[in-house]
C-alpha cells in the first residue's frame, strides 16, 4: 500500500519546468545578469567598490547627466508630480507632452508626433497597426529585437532580406504580396554600420512600398542637426513617411516618439494597441528631453566632440592591430567570436577600470561574439587613450 502522495505545488512545477532552460544558457556561458551600479555619472559608474569608465551607455551626447536637461526636469516634477497617472487618452497627456511632440515633428520636419513609453513599444505598435493578414512586413536580417518582435505578432508575412543588402531587399520586395512595409534601423545598435537607406528608399518607391526607419541609434548622432540617417541621405517624409525615434539614447531621457503625417499619427492613436493600452512617461520625462532636442538642435558642440573621440578610437585602436568592424558612430564593436573569451576580455577591462560590454548570443548570431565599445562626447581625450591601451595589452 503506498504512502500518502505529496500535495501539488505549481510554483515547483513552474521552477521545475524552468530549470533546465536557466541550465543550458549557464552551460554556454550565455546566462545574463543584473549589475547594480552605485553611483553613475556621464561617463563614471561605481561598480563593486572600484570605479569604472563607461564605455557601454548609450547617452551619446552626454545629456543624461547635463546640468540643463536635469534642471528641466526638476522644474516639470515640481509642477506636474512624480508620475502621469495614465494612458495618453485618458488624462496622462499633459502640456510637456504636448509641447515635445509638436517640437519632435517640427525637428524631423513632419506634420505631427506620437510619444509611446519605449521603443521597443513604439515598434510593436507600428507593426501591429500598419501591417495585417495579407501583407507583408520586410526586414533586414540584423534589425533589433522590437521590429522583429513586431513582425512576428502582426498578422503579416515577415520577410527578411540580408543585412544592408539593397539588392536582395529588391527581390524579395518583387515577390511580396499585399501591402508592403519595410522595416530598418538606420544605425545597427550591435554592428554600428549605417543601413544604405537611399537605395532602400529607392527599391520601396519602385515598389510602391512604405518605409519605416528607427533611428534609435542616429537621432541625435547623424545629420543636419541630428535628425538622423535618413536626413543625412537627404531623405525627407515623401521617402521615409514612418520615423521612429527613441528619447533616451542621444537625447539623454526617456520613451520613443513616431513622426508622418498627420493622418498616420491620428491612425495610430486609434489602433497602435501599445500606444492606446499603456501609460504616458512622467511629465517631468518630457520636460528633460524637449531640454535634450533644444540643445541637440542648437548646440554642435557635443556632436563634434563625439566625432573626435570615434576617430581617435578608431586610429588609435587600428594602430595597435584591434580589429574594429567598419562604423563611423558611437557604436564601435571589437568581434571576438566564441562567448567565453568575449566574457574574459570584458572582466579583464573591467578590472582594469574600464566597464565595456560582452555581446553574446542570441542577441548576436553564434560566433560573432564582441566587445561593444560605446563613446561619449562626455568622454575625455584621457578616457579613450586609456582605454586603447589597455585593450592593447589585453588583445595580446
Amino acid at each position: 500500500m503506498s504512502g500518502p502522495t505529496e500535495p501539488d505545488n505549481p510554483a515547483q512545477r513552474l521552477d521545475a519546468r524552468l530549470a533546465p532552460g536557466l541550465a543550458q544558457r549557464e552551460a554556454e556561458g550565455l546566462r545574463r545578469q543584473t549589475r547594480t551600479f552605485q553611483r553613475r555619472s556621464a561617463t563614471r559608474v561605481q561598480w563593486q567598490g572600484r570605479e569604472c569608465i563607461n564605455f557601454c551607455a548609450n547617452d551619446y551626447l552626454g545629456l543624461a547627466a547635463d546640468p540643463r536637461v536635469v534642471a528641466a526636469g526638476e522644474q516639470a516634477l515640481q509642477a506636474h508630480g512624480a508620475g502621469s497617472g495614465a494612458a495618453h487618452l485618458i488624462t496622462g497627456h499633459s502640456p510637456e507632452h504636448a509641447a515635445l511632440e509638436a517640437e519632435l515633428a517640427e525637428w524631423t520636419g513632419r506634420e505631427a508626433a506620437l510619444l509611446f513609453s519605449t521603443g521597443y513599444m513604439a515598434n510593436l505598435g507600428l507593426a501591429q497597426a500598419l501591417a495585417g493578414k495579407g501583407d507583408s512586413l520586410v526586414q533586414d536580417k540584423l534589425n533589433h529585437a522590437s521590429l522583429i518582435d513586431g513582425g512576428q505578432l502582426s498578422r503579416a508575412r515577415l520577410i527578411r532580406y540580408h543585412h544592408a543588402d539593397a539588392e536582395h531587399l529588391d527581390q524579395r520586395l518583387a515577390t511580396a504580396p499585399g501591402h508592403r512595409l519595410v522595416m530598418t534601423d538606420s544605425v545597427f545598435s550591435m554592428d554600428g554600420d549605417i543601413a544604405p537607406l537611399k537605395q532602400i528608399a529607392n527599391h520601396c518607391q519602385a515598389h510602391q512600398a512604405t518605409l519605416m526607419v528607427d533611428e534609435a541609434h542616429g537621432l541625435g548622432v547623424l545629420g543636419p542637426e541630428g535628425r538622423g540617417a535618413a536626413a543625412e541621405a537627404g531623405l525627407g517624409p515623401a521617402q521615409v513617411p514612418v520615423f521612429m525615434g527613441t528619447l533616451g539614447k542621444a537625447l539623454g531621457g526617456f520613451g520613443a516618439f513616431v513622426a508622418g503625417s498627420r493622418t498616420l499619427i491620428d491612425y495610430l492613436q486609434q489602433y497602435a494597441r501599445a500606444y492606446v493600452y499603456t501609460t504616458a512617461t512622467p511629465p517631468s520625462v518630457a520636460a528633460m528631453v524637449r531640454a535634450g532636442v533644444a540643445i541637440c538642435r542648437e548646440d554642435t558642440g557635443p556632436r563634434d566632440q563625439l566625432a573626435a573621440r570615434i576617430a581617435q578610437f578608431r586610429e588609435g585602436a587600428e594602430a595597435h592591430g584591434i580589429p574594429l568592424m567598419p562604423s563611423r558612430t558611437p557604436i564601435q564593436p571589437i568581434r571576438v567570436g566564441e562567448a567565453a573569451p568575449t566574457v574574459a576580455l570584458s572582466r579583464a577591462l573591467a578590472e582594469a577600470g574600464f566597464l565595456v560590454q560582452a555581446i553574446r548570443p542570441p542577441t548576436v548570431p553564434a560566433g560573432t561574439a564582441r566587445l561593444r565599445v560605446t563613446l561619449s562626447a562626455a568622454h575625455s581625450e584621457a578616457d579613450v587613450e586609456a582605454l586603447v591601451a589597455a585593450l592593447a595589452t589585453l588583445w595580446k
